[in-house]
């Protein structure tokens, strides 16, 4: 992963012209963005936390149907006081994988 997210002709290689143009997107987008809550949950990037044997990672939407999928990589992870995720306190990331999570 960190190949192709820091190498723009490893990513062209393995994903493609229109998806690497995506992913360096939501990458400076992630980047750019002093906490997880300020990445728009809403199409395009759609920044989501997802469910079931992927809970505790979260995705934002590259080249339909795929996906960027990472998990928060603070420590100590930040939580609300109900026990979800402090989404404003999150500023970094570990980045999982690209995949058609349907």
């Amino acid at each position: 992963m960190q190949k192709i997210c820091n190498n723009t002709n490893e990513s062209i290689k393995k994903l493609g012209p229109t998806m690497t143009r995506k992913l360096q997107q939501r990458l400076m987008e992630l980047k750019a963005a002093p906490c997880l809550d300020d990445i728009s949950k809403v199409p395009p990037p759609r920044c989501h936390p997802l469910s079931g044997d992927r809970d505790g990672q979260l995705s934002v939407d590259l080249e339909h149907p795929y996906r960027l999928l990472f998990i928060p990589a603070n420590d100590p992870m930040p939580h609300k006081k109900d026990g979800g995720l402090g989404w404003t306190k999150v500023s970094e990331i570990e980045i999982v994988e690209i995949t058609d999570t349907h």
